[in-house]
């Protein structure tokens, strides 16, 4: 047998030298869907799958945020290498607001995921991802290996900031708890409040006579109009309970297997220019 094997092998050897032996094709490439919903995607490398706890740390700064802004931040964050530019980018350009905002982004002709795009009104969430990019390097693999343990890990960061009483309805967000998810939607959905908080405090029992009502702090309004309904503002919102994420009524795809190719079909896509991004405008940002 070990002849004949090696007898085989020698004319194979030969065939190509001369030309007469043409190998397989190589496998196609998975399609978009493949992995969505056979439940055979392919895990990340070994040592990236996360336990409840880690993913309970990993998503406690984020876990309050409302609905449509944390909904922005997972999927941006499956672009890590995108964020530092995008916050630069943001920071340069915080004195524009609204309107003027979405057509300075069209202007210089920004390339970036629309995900990522869709965090530029909030220059201080995207400097807090660009400052930790290994917390966002984690949470962008996180989101596409583990989707429903981090949207899980965020439910039950929330029900204990709840049962505590420190996370409630505010004249900021509207608090909507039942028995099987929490939801934290925006009293006004043209306004965005991003709050700040230290996950020590709000994720444990309050110290006696500790003031529950004054550890969650929001800043200004972000205010979001039409204009930036490309980036995906026009309703994200979550499916709790089936783990869905879903921009322009349409569901968010991209997973570890698809990563390198998946493209969101928004309701209202953002297409840039052909050519490069450019700098159409002066920019002052904050000092």
């Amino acid at each position: 047998m070990l002849a004949l094997f090696t007898l085989m092998t020698l004319f194979a050897v030969q065939a190509v030298a001369q030309g007469q032996y043409t190998p397989p094709p190589p496998p196609p490439p998975a399609s978009a869907d493949q992995g969505q919903n056979d439940g055979m995607a392919p895990p990340p490398p070994a040592g990236q799958m996360m336990s409840p706890k880690q993913l309970d740390d990993l998503v406690s700064r984020i876990a309050l945020y409302p609905d449509p802004l944390l909904a922005q931040v997972l999927t941006a964050s499956t672009y890590p290498d995108q964020i530092p530019e995008a916050a630069q980018w943001a920071s340069e350009h915080a004195e524009l607001r609204g309107d003027a905002l979405a057509n300075a982004m069209r202007e210089d002709n920004l390339q970036w995921d629309p995900s990522v795009m869709a965090l530029l009104p909030f220059p201080s969430v995207l400097n807090t991802m660009a400052q930790d990019r290994q917390w966002t390097q984690q949470l962008g693999d996180a989101v596409l290996a583990q989707r429903a343990d981090v949207m899980d890990a965020v439910q039950r960061m929330r029900r204990q900031s709840y049962d505590y009483g420190y996370l409630k309805s505010s004249p900021y967000d509207n608090v909507v708890a039942t028995p099987d998810d929490i939801e934290i939607e925006p009293t006004n959905p043209a306004y965005i409040y991003v709050p700040t908080y230290d996950p020590f405090v709000v994720f444990g029992p309050p110290r006696p006579g500790f003031f529950v009502g004054g550890a969650i702090h929001f800043g200004p309004a972000i205010v979001l109009g039409v204009g930036f309904a490309p980036w995906g503002w026009a309703h994200p919102y979550f499916d709790w309970r089936a783990h869905g994420i879903y921009f322009d009524a349409v569901p968010w795809g991209r997973r570890w297997v698809n990563r390198g190719y998946y493209v969101h079909p928004y309701a209202r896509p953002y297409v840039h220019r052909e050519g490069p991004r450019v700098e159409r405008h002066e920019s002052h940002g904050r000092r």
